[in-house]
């Protein structure tokens, strides 16, 4: 049986840390920054952790 591939657009927009987690960035970063507030933009800085079922589905896209 071949192998699974990986899907590149998930592969572009997630991460899979050691532990097994995976990592993504925050919506609404790419336009009109100026409307939110410093701390928001501060906050939408960092990456997040994707929870539950979506992790596993996004794991399984990833070959991971």
């Amino acid at each position: 049986m071949p192998k699974q591939k990986t899907k590149k657009a998930i592969a572009k927009r997630m991460k899979v840390t050691k532990t097994g987690k995976v990592l993504r960035r925050h919506m609404a970063t790419g336009h009109l920054l100026s409307a939110k507030s410093a701390k928001r933009r501060r906050k939408l800085r960092r990456s997040t952790t994707v929870l539950g079922k979506f992790a596993q589905n996004m794991r399984a896209l990833l070959n991971k």
